[in-house]
């Protein structure tokens, strides 16, 4: 199976063993990001709204880095570490990923590496 590996300075290097995104068979699997700056690797952000905007800027880095954009994306898989966040997540989510918008889960998580509040995972159509 044939695999193309995406890793770009413009969004956090992976923090584990993983890449950062592949392209297989017509799509492109994003790991899911951390509301982390790509130069510090700190987090950004103390409250959800911020650290959303933070991982969509870098999910849209990766989008760029294979030559897609948020248009692509078809699969969205949100973290929060508390549900009362959903509202704030979503006002800021809805400025970066356009309608029509992807196939979408939401799930509560007991904690987040590096004590973030979310993490959002991707999957995009590859051109």
């Amino acid at each position: 199976m044939h695999k193309q590996i995406i890793n770009t300075k413009a969004a956090p290097a992976a923090i584990g063993p993983y890449s950062q995104a592949i392209i297989s068979r017509g799509f492109l699997f994003a790991s899911g990001q951390l509301p982390l700056d790509p130069q510090t690797g700190e987090i950004i952000g103390s409250d959800a709204a911020s650290q959303a905007e933070r991982i969509l800027i870098n999910i849209g880095a990766i989008l760029q880095d294979a030559g897609l954009d948020y248009t692509d994306i078809i699969k969205v898989v949100i973290y929060l570490i508390d549900l009362a966040d959903f509202a704030a997540v979503n006002e800021t989510y809805s400025r970066y990923i356009p309608s029509p918008y992807p196939a979408r889960t939401t799930i509560q998580v007991v904690a987040l590496p590096r004590a973030a509040r979310l993490e959002i995972e991707i999957t995009a159509a590859a051109r």
